[in-house]
């Protein structure tokens, strides 16, 4: 058996921190697993996960190289747009199976070191365009997995809003002000893609409610 409790897919944006900070409080010792799948922001998410990441669990960073997968696409995710020139649609930013491949990588992670849950922190987001991102591509392949493997899919946040992992950040104390997933720009959000938009009416609902 592993040392440790489960697999967290984690890559510096607030969904996925307020999730290590909930774990860590749960008593849960977790890999927190790094995908650099050559996203043009790569660089920026792995420097500011090491920053908001609980301390308990720095060591515990892993990263998996899968670049070659998408090294001949177009997508914005992987070619990095210029704001003041581009205009930039959410087709754009499409990634084939993006979503499918990441928890697949995660749960083959986990079994071969002896892990048996997989945790990501995937929301129920109405301005996701991925067709793997929807509740009930979630829920079957959880099933899937479940069947026909060791490993345990866990998705926590799969029913909740941004403002509502936001709100549970704040309880847990987790830096949510330095998180960071613009799937645009590596360096300045961009305030119009899909995780732009949902963090801004996350942070806005937010300043309401405190």
């Amino acid at each position: 058996m592993s040392e440790y409790d489960g697999v967290l897919l984690a890559s510096g944006g607030m969904d996925s921190t307020v999730l290590a900070y909930d774990l860590k409080k749960k008593g849960k010792n977790i890999i927190l697993l790094f995908l650099d799948y050559g996203q043009h922001c790569m660089e920026k998410e792995y420097e500011t996960l090491k920053r908001v990441v609980p301390v308990c669990y720095e060591k515990n960073i892993k990263t998996i190289k899968i670049g070659d997968v998408y090294k001949e696409s177009h997508s914005r995710i992987i070619i990095e747009a210029n704001l003041w020139v581009d205009n930039v649609v959410a087709e754009d930013l499409y990634l084939p199976y993006r979503n499918l491949l990441f928890l697949s990588i995660a749960s083959a992670y986990a079994q071969s070191v002896g892990v048996k849950n997989v945790y990501s922190a995937f929301i129920n987001s109405n301005h996701a365009k991925e067709i793997d991102c929807s509740m009930d591509f979630f829920t079957k392949l959880e099933s899937l997995l479940e069947v026909y493997g060791s490993v345990k899919i866990n998705m926590p946040y799969r029913e909740m809003s941004k403002t509502q992992v936001a709100m549970l950040g704040l309880t847990l104390g987790a830096p949510i002000a330095q998180t960071y997933s613009c799937q645009v720009n590596s360096q300045n959000p961009c305030g119009a893609c899909p995780n732009c938009v949902d963090r801004i009416e996350a942070m806005n609902n937010l300043i309401k409610e405190v």
